[in-house]
């Protein structure tokens, strides 16, 4: 048997440990094959696994299953699809999904749990090599700080969806209060806003949710029903980071100097940006966005080889405090 069938005749064997197993329909779909491929097909797959089992299905056609403890010997993951997973978690957490970072790092455990005790010293070596030499793709830099059980309940009441019962402190809060939000997505940026909408004050508002603020929150049984008008993509567009304000929300222009053009011109600042050229080599970028706060902080690391033509509002923040002397560009 040549190495590509074999390869393919694993697959058929995961396939048929699904809790029906599959039909010949099933492996001509899956394959590309015709009827005969998919019996030859078949009839490897009982000669090279007698547990597999048939039986006539409700519908009429034939299946084959194979208990899965026969098939798992063969199943031991890799080490470069362990260090896969390890980094998907990494991934996660550093853009702050960490209600589904701990999902997959609770999989993570399941799988290594499963590994055979004679094989896992050979992947832990593997894997340690592995990681090393990734060790070029580590993020470094600040982040909020997570509470597992708030994320875990934020991110069970987003797929229900379901009402969500939050201990908050706003800034304007002499202290915290418990108030019950339908909870519409997560904004992530410099901070994680949790976009809702408040079920005692129905103004047609939707308010923003600091999840670092957030001290306890209780996933309800009652599900509600997603507003049809709401676009979690085209509402995160209305801002530069994960902070909205309407009122600051306009045509927003930013000049770069010839030197620091072809650096700028490598950055997405939003997703509806504008670039343009001019004569003497600076460059244009124009959007339409809100976040005046998050927009200086971001410029003023580009020192004085950026100015603020629109808005004027932010201009005011940011041009006093440009610098000369900074090292590197962003």
């Amino acid at each position: 048997m040549s190495f590509a069938k074999a390869v393919d005749l694993l697959r058929l064997a995961m396939m048929a440990t699904s809790r029906q197993g599959v039909c010949l329909s099933d492996v001509e779909a899956e394959f590309g094959g015709v009827r005969r491929t998919a019996q030859r097909m078949i009839a490897a797959l009982e000669e090279a696994f007698p547990a597999t089992e048939h039986y006539v299905g409700d519908d009429g056609r034939h299946y084959w299953r194979l208990p899965s403890r026969a098939v798992a010997p063969l199943l031991t993951p890799s080490a470069e699809e362990l260090v896969s997973l390890k980094s998907a978690i990494t991934e996660l957490e550093r853009v702050d999904m960490n209600g589904e970072a701990i999902q997959l790092r609770s999989l993570e455990r399941k799988v290594r749990a499963l590994i055979p005790s004679d094989r896992t010293l050979r992947l832990a070596t593997d894997e340690e090599a592995l990681l090393e030499a990734m060790g070029f793709a580590a993020r470094p830099g600040p982040r909020p700080s997570m509470n597992e059980a708030v994320d875990l309940a934020i991110s069970e009441a987003l797929k229900g969806p379901f009402e969500l019962r939050i201990h908050y402190q706003g800034r304007g809060d002499a202290k915290p209060s418990w108030r019950t939000i339908e909870p519409l997505g997560l904004l992530l940026g410099s901070r994680r806003y949790l976009v809702g909408i408040d079920t005692s004050k129905r103004d047609g508002r939707y308010r923003h949710y600091r999840v670092e603020d957030i001290m306890e929150a209780q996933v309800q049984t009652r599900i509600f029903t997603y507003p049809d008008e709401f676009d979690l993509g085209e509402y995160a567009t209305r801002a530069f980071g994960s902070y909205h304000h309407e009122a600051e929300y306009g045509e927003v222009i930013w000049k770069f100097s010839p030197e620091a053009a072809d650096r700028a011109a490598r950055f997405q600042f939003h997703p509806s940006q504008e670039i343009e050229r001019l004569d003497d080599g600076s460059m244009l970028v124009r959007f339409k966005a809100s976040g005046h706060l998050e927009m200086s902080w971001h410029l003023y690391a580009w020192g004085d080889s950026v100015e603020v033509i629109k808005p004027a509002d932010l201009a005011t923040m940011v041009h006093p405090y440009r610098r000369n002397d900074f090292a590197a560009l962003p």
